[in-house]
C-alpha cells in the first residue's frame, strides 16, 4: 500500500510540472496508485458517478453560464460610468473606478477571468488618456479579479460547498466582509501609489475639475439608472437566496434567464453571435469543471483510503501544538499550492485532506471555507502561475516582469493581512451569516 502511494504521488507531481491536464493526472494517479498496490479499481466509476450526482453542480452551470452572458450583453460600460459616477473625482478616483468596476462585475460574474477581460480593454485605453500607466491599470484589474470568488455567488464557494457538504448560503455570506476589507484596502493603498505611476502632465490636461453637486447629483442618477438593470441580477439572487424564496439552483437558473432578458430588452446588445459565444464558452468551462470535481474526487478518495487525510492532521498536530501556528502552516501549505495549481482543483484535493483536521482543532466549517476561498482567490493573484496576470498581459500588451512588482505590493500590504485577521478572527466571516441565518446553520465559533 505504502509503495501504490509513492507511485501515485511522485506520478502525480511529475505529471503536474510536466504540464499533464489536471483532470486526467487525478484519474490516472489514483488508477497507478491502485494497479501498483493489488486494490481492486471498481470504486472509481462509482466516485466519479456519484461526485457530479449533486444540485450544487447545477448551480455552478448556472451561474458559469449567467457569467457569460453578462460578457457578452453590455454591462460592463454601464458598471463603469455608475463606478466613476460614485469615486471619479477624488485623488486616484480613475483606479478606484477599476476596483469598484470589478467589484461589480465580478458580483455578477462570479469568476475572475470573465471580468477581467471585459475590463482591461475597456478601461487600460481610456485611463492611459488620464495619465494612469496602463501596467498599473493592469496590475490593479489582475489583482483585484478573485474578487468575484468572495462577493456571491462564487463558483468556488459552491464547490467548497459540495465537497465539505457545507450550507451555500453561510458560505456565501462568510466571504463577503473580507471581500469588501480587501476593495477597500486597495482603494487606501491605491491613493498613495496611483502618484508613482502617472504622467502628471497628461493629468492635468485630461483630469476634469470637481463638477458642482447639482451636475455630480445628476450624473449619479443618470448612470444609476443606466446600471439597475445590471444591478439588479445580484440584488434578486441575494434577495431571493437570503430570503427564503428559491434556492441557490433556483437562483442560478433565474440569473440565468435575467441575463438574457437585459441583454436582449433592455440593453439589446446580446446578438446571436454574443449569445453563441457565451453558450459555447460556457459548456467548455462547465464541462472543465464536472471533470475536475469528478476525476479530482477519485483522486482524494483514493488518498483519504490509504489514511493520507488521518496522517497529514497526525503530522501537523505533532509538528505543533499551537493551534495558532497550524492555522498559519494551512494557509501557507494553500498559498504555495495556489502559486502552481488552479482553484478549482486546489478546493477538491485540499479540502478533504485538510477537514480532519480542522475538526480536531474544532475550527468551524463556515469559518474554514471562508479561508480557503480567500487562499484560493490569493493564488490567482500569486506567481509563478496566476491566471490573471497571463490573461492581463495578453489582453493589455504589459510583461508579466512589468505586472509582477505592482501586484506583489497589493498582495502583500492588502491580500496577506485580510487573510491573517480572515484566519484568526472568526467573526469576521461567521458574524453575518450567523446574524441572518442563526446560530444553528453556522455552528459555534
Amino acid at each position: 500500500m505504502a509503495l501504490g502511494l509513492t507511485v501515485s504521488l511522485v506520478f502525480f507531481f511529475l505529471g503536474l510540472f510536466g504540464g499533464v491536464a489536471l483532470g486526467w493526472l487525478f484519474i490516472g494517479s489514483s488508477l497507478i496508485g491502485l494497479s501498483v498496490a493489488g486494490m481492486p479499481l471498481s470504486f472509481t466509476a462509482g466516485t466519479f458517478y456519484h461526485s457530479l450526482f449533486s444540485e450544487v453542480l447545477m448551480a455552478i452551470g448556472f451561474f458559469v453560464y449567467a457569467g457569460s452572458l453578462i460578457s457578452e450583453a453590455g454591462l460592463a460600460d454601464r458598471i463603469v460610468r455608475f463606478s466613476y459616477a460614485l469615486v471619479g473625482r477624488i485623488r486616484g478616483g480613475m483606479e478606484i473606478v477599476s476596483i469598484v468596476a470589478t467589484l461589480f462585475l465580478s458580483a455578477l460574474t462570479g469568476s475572475s477571468v470573465p471580468c477581467i477581460s471585459a475590463l482591461i480593454p475597456l478601461l487600460v485605453p481610456r485611463l492611459a488618456k488620464y495619465g494612469y500607466e496602463p501596467k498599473y491599470t493592469t496590475a490593479i484589474l489582475c489583482s483585484s479579479s478573485f474578487l468575484g470568488y468572495l462577493i456571491p455567488p462564487s463558483v468556488p464557494a459552491l464547490v467548497y460547498c459540495l465537497v465539505a457538504q457545507q450550507s451555500v448560503t453561510a458560505v456565501f455570506l462568510a466571504t463577503v466582509v473580507p471581500g469588501l476589507l480587501i476593495a477597500l484596502g486597495y482603494g487606501v493603498l491605491n491613493f498613495y501609489l496611483c502618484p508613482k505611476y502617472m504622467n502628471m502632465a497628461i493629468a492635468s490636461e485630461h483630469e476634469l475639475p470637481p463638477a458642482a453637486f447639482s451636475e455630480r447629483m445628476k450624473e449619479i442618477m443618470s448612470s444609476t439608472w443606466g446600471a439597475l438593470p445590471a444591478l439588479g441580477c445580484p440584488l434578486i439572487i441575494l434577495v431571493g437566496i437570503y430570503g427564503g424564496i428559491f434556492t441557490p439552483n433556483e437562483a442560478g437558473a433565474i440569473a440565468t434567464i435575467y441575463c438574457i432578458f437585459v441583454g436582449l430588452f433592455a440593453y439589446r446588445e446580446l446578438t446571436k453571435k454574443g449569445f453563441w459565444n457565451a453558450t459555447l464558452s460556457s459548456l467548455v468551462s462547465i464541462g472543465v469543471i464536472a471533470v475536475l470535481i469528478a476525476a479530482g474526487t477519485v483522486f482524494a478518495r483514493y488518498l483519504i483510503r490509504l489514511g493520507v487525510a488521518q496522517e497529514v492532521a497526525n503530522w501537523m498536530l505533532g509538528l505543533f501544538e499551537s493551534k495558532i501556528m497550524i492555522m498559519l502552516m494551512v494557509n501557507v501549505l494553500l498559498l504555495i499550492m495556489g502559486m502552481f495549481i488552479d482553484g478549482i482543483p486546489i478546493l477538491i484535493l485540499a479540502v478533504p485532506l485538510i477537514l480532519p483536521l480542522m475538526k480536531e482543532l474544532d475550527v468551524n466549517l463556515v469559518h474554514l471555507g471562508a479561508i480557503v476561498i480567500l487562499n484560493v482567490g490569493l493564488g490567482v493573484i500569486t506567481p509563478p502561475f496566476a491566471m490573471s496576470i497571463f490573461v492581463g498581459s495578453r489582453l493589455s500588451g504589459c510583461s508579466y516582469g512589468e505586472l509582477v512588482p505592482i501586484m506583489m505590493k497589493f498582495l502583500l500590504l492588502v491580500g496577506i493581512p485580510v487573510l491573517l485577521l480572515t484566519t484568526y478572527i472568526p467573526a469576521l466571516s461567521c458574524w453575518l451569516p450567523t446574524v441572518i441565518l442563526g446560530p444553528n446553520v453556522v455552528g459555534p465559533w
